[in-house]
């Protein structure tokens, strides 16, 4: 008898670029998968891949109680209705809405996925340091599920959730990210003219946006040859979002081209001579792994999450955190270089081979699965 998966997540897109070939492994070992997002005009995509499709009201950012709790009733209600065997959590909301609702419905085996510790981690105002108690009140009584395990993506955020004894360490389990097709991501030789530095990502202050600039307009300023790309979209629910008149004002200084969304990440790696995301935090960000499958040399932050994909010299080159000027110096370095860059791709690839491969991830996970499964069978 088949068993049923529900995978819950907030973002139907997010969905569809990481968790679906998850998902897709998921159908062929023989499971009743069933998908629950926020309804989203990429739903029909979900159903056409085969999957059951459940709506549901979740809001990405922001804390409402009235939401929230709302968000919370009608988890327990999909839950008692579609009595799932497993259901797998993904991001901060629904692992700690669903996760309470898991145990409430009484589902048997919950999964919950931590893709990193969001801005309530990383901003330090009274009113976020608040915010961020009550949320790890509420990991506490989440995690304490008599069957669960928690996936991290990177140590660093495991160890401060185990310092802080949110959790059994038996219950916690590190896989890192939710993999890359090495077929899907491939090296082709960098282009010719001038390079190209593109740092891909939601355009957020904490992604190290702010920082970029300022390193393009230092190297600017030095007379380095280079051109400073963004692509990504705005982020408007975020609260660390940066506006379209910001990025208009950075074009019309000639700091930047802001090429907007993409869906196209190959075509987008292939045109970067480097890669360069300067965050302040991240889970395991997924597109350093693709700016490395891709044999692309990368330049990112010294901080949990990044400093996982990156080797310091290996197949990139690490900056503090909120550092322009060590920014700028780092990316002047790989455009000098290109030797160094071709060198940094080829290592980089091997790396991402041995590490994030997608089948080696959804295999981990399968296994987070069955372990769970067996304890209820």
């Amino acid at each position: 008898m088949k068993k049923k998966l529900l995978i819950v997540i907030n973002n139907a897109k997010f969905f569809l670029s990481h968790r679906l070939s998850l998902a897709k492994a998921a159908k062929v070992a023989n499971y009743d998968v069933h998908v629950a997002t926020p309804v989203s005009p990429l739903i029909e995509k979900i159903k056409e891949e085969g999957f059951s499709y459940h709506a549901i009201q979740i809001d990405r950012c922001g804390f409402n109680p009235f939401k929230d709790i709302f968000a919370l009733f009608s988890l327990w209600k999909l839950y008692r209705r579609l009595q799932p065997d497993i259901v797998h959590h993904v991001a901060i909301k629904p692992v700690l809405y669903g996760g309470i609702a898991a145990r409430l419905a009484g589902v048997p085996a919950v999964v919950n996925a931590l893709t990193g510790l969001g801005f309530i981690f990383i901003a330090q105002s009274r009113y976020i340091r608040i915010l961020r108690s009550i949320l790890q009140q509420g990991y506490k009584l989440v995690f304490q599920h008599k069957n669960t395990c928690v996936i991290f993506q990177n140590e660093d955020d495991r160890t401060q959730f185990l310092q802080t004894k949110l959790l059994d360490p038996n219950n916690s389990v590190l896989i890192p990210g939710s993999g890359v097709s090495m077929s899907a991501f491939y090296p082709m030789e960098e282009m010719p003219g001038v390079p190209r530095v593109i740092l891909a990502s939601r355009l957020l202050w904490d992604k190290g946006v702010g920082e970029f600039v300022e390193a393009a307009k230092i190297l600017k300023q030095k007379k380095i040859d280079a051109c400073f790309i963004l692509v990504g979209g705005i982020d408007s629910e975020n609260p660390a979002a940066i506006n379209q008149k910001q990025l208009e004002h950075w074009e019309s200084e000639g700091l930047i081209e802001w090429w907007g969304e993409s869906t196209e990440m190959l075509a987008i790696m292939h045109r970067a001579n480097i890669v360069c995301l300067p965050s302040y935090r991240e889970g395991l960000p997924r597109v350093l792994v693709e700016a490395a499958a891709s044999g692309r040399a990368i330049v990112t932050t010294d901080v949990p999450g990044c400093r996982d994909v990156v080797c310091d010299g290996e197949n990139g080159l690490l900056v503090p955190v909120k550092n322009s000027e060590e920014l700028a110096s780092a990316i002047e370095i790989l455009i000098q270089n290109p030797e160094l860059r071709k060198e940094m791709g080829r290592r980089g690839r091997a790396r991402v081979e041995s590490k994030y491969e997608l089948d080696k991830i959804n295999f981990q996970t399968m296994m987070v699965y069955e372990t769970l499964l067996k304890k209820i069978s």
